[in-house]
């Protein structure tokens, strides 16, 4: 047992230090690691349609939004994963860690098996079901067979990275999601064209990428965790932990859930958006899809943040070190007022030069673009302090109070906005309704983490204490809320 308490190498430790240099530091790899997929998925884009025309861009647009809805699917399990080893390794049992990433990398291989069987039979009904053009239909069949084939990859990648962000780790998933983005890139344009010895695969090509990109990828971070024999690979007796323990399934799944419900609520919310948008024309819609495009790199500092909040909180809530709660979350939400911030001014100052670069021959569609940022960008602002509160409650396994938030913010108000209002502000009721719904998805957030019961949430249920112990009653230091229970 000696073995499993004092391990030859310990995951980062997050419990100690400068909080604001130890979260900066932290979380500057997530926001790189987030900017590289994104400009990924826009190069791929740019080589798609310059080589292959609309058809095939729009099939690939088609497929992308099959797969983001089967990874939205994996993502809260993942969450979920990482919030339980982060808590175990702040809590310095090894054991538990290895425990929880035996059962979930188990679960994550058969549901991954399951989504490649079943995407690879029955993709011609999942894109009829999506209604994709005639025209982009056979390419986006043989696009999405291939992404099919690369899920368990991907999938792979993904919760190996989480995991090791959870154990303090954002460095070498930065570098390894590089690599298989780099990859990705270069044979492009290589397997689609079939320049120099590649094949000519045609759109084919544009998917052979990422699954030759994610796998390389994936195979070597586990070869790197393997020969530097980091503490939470599993090796010798503990292959037998890859057996699903009951109990950290259920855990890992039911919390895990209403955080992948999250990225659905987002998505139908944005559907149902484009869907009011498309109401006023392709002018409209052209503007709105541009300026779209732009907050996605507006909210990378928020989200890069919000992850690295969670890992921290977490490891600090398996130490008990409750003293560091609330200084983690007030220092994420002052690098999200300055990064996101700064984004915002300069979108402000130069948003009609940037939309230029899109919106080229027409002048009257980026004066659109213009009012839609001047109206709705700066929310995001307010929205990225409530993505921190979210990370720093769901780190003792709140995660359904989120989610509730999210559905009356977003999905009710914000839409509801919208819709009601077309009638009397016209096309401002949906650039305003950005605001109102992060004004009020961030009242709720703080009436929450200030009066909500997220403190004395754990993940794991404990024992009972002993007969004669004081119970805990909120007023001093929490004793074991949200620590995992060491086994064994």
């Amino acid at each position: 047992m000696e073995e499993n308490t004092r391990p030859r190498r310990r995951p980062h430790d997050l419990t100690g230090g400068p909080i604001a240099r130890t979260l900066l530091l932290f979380a500057l790899p997530v926001l790189g690691s987030n900017v590289l997929q994104s400009l990924n998925g826009s190069i791929n884009a740019v080589w798609v349609g310059r080589f292959l025309g609309e058809s095939a861009l729009t099939a690939t647009s088609n497929a992308n939004l099959v797969l983001f809805l089967l990874l939205g699917t994996v993502f809260g399990i993942g969450m979920a994963a990482t919030i339980l080893v982060a808590q175990a390794v702040g809590a310095r049992d090894l054991l538990q860690a290895r425990r929880i990433v035996g059962t979930s990398a188990s679960f994550f291989f058969a549901v991954s098996a399951v989504f490649a069987i079943c995407g690879w039979i029955w993709v011609d009904a999942i894109l009829k079901l999506l209604g994709t053009p005639p025209d982009a239909l056979p390419l986006a069949h043989a696009y999405l067979r291939i992404i099919f084939v690369a899920v368990p990859a991907m999938n792979l990648l993904t919760f190996v990275m989480t995991i090791l962000r959870g154990a303090g780790d954002s460095r070498t998933p930065f570098f390894f999601m590089a690599l298989a983005v780099v990859l990705d890139m270069v044979l492009n344009p290589l397997l689609i064209r079939g320049i120099g010895p590649f094949p000519e695969l045609g759109i084919a090509g544009s998917a052979t990428s990422t699954l030759v990109g994610q796998t390389i990828s994936v195979i070597a971070i586990i070869v790197l965790l393997y020969a530097r024999k980091h503490p939470l690979r599993l090796a010798g007796a503990d292959l037998a932990l890859l057996r699903p323990a009951p109990k950290l399934l259920r855990i890992v799944v039911f919390k895990g859930i209403p955080m992948g419900l999250q990225m659905i609520v987002i998505s139908v919310a944005a559907l149902v958006l484009m869907g009011l948008v498309n109401a006023y024309g392709s002018r409209v819609a052209a503007a709105y899809g541009i300026a779209a495009q732009l907050w996605t790199y507006i909210q990378m500092p928020a989200l890069a943040i919000g992850a690295a909040v969670s890992s921290m909180a977490a490891q600090n809530v398996g130490a008990r070190r409750w003293d560091r709660i609330d200084r983690i979350a007030g220092a994420g939400i002052g690098f999200n007022l300055l990064l996101t911030g700064v984004l915002v001014a300069l979108l402000f100052l130069f948003d009609r030069s940037v939309l230029g670069l899109f919106l080229t021959s027409d002048n009257a569609a980026i004066d659109i673009a213009v009012h839609i940022n001047n109206a709705a960008s700066w929310s995001f602002v307010l929205f990225g302090v409530t993505i921190v509160l979210f990370a720093t409650v769901r780190a003792t396994g709140a995660v359904t109070p989120p989610l509730i938030i999210l559905i009356v913010s977003v999905l009710l108000i914000r839409t509801g906005f919208a819709y009601a209002l077309r009638g009397t502000l016209g096309q401002d009721a949906l650039w305003w309704s950005f605001p109102v719904g992060s004004i009020t998805s961030l009242l709720l957030a703080i009436a929450y983490y200030r009066f909500g019961n997220w403190r004395s949430l754990h993940m794991v249920e404990e024992d009972r204490p002993a007969t004669g112990l004081p119970p805990d009653t909120g007023l001093g230091i929490p004793r074991q809320r949200a620590f995992i229970e060491p086994e064994g």
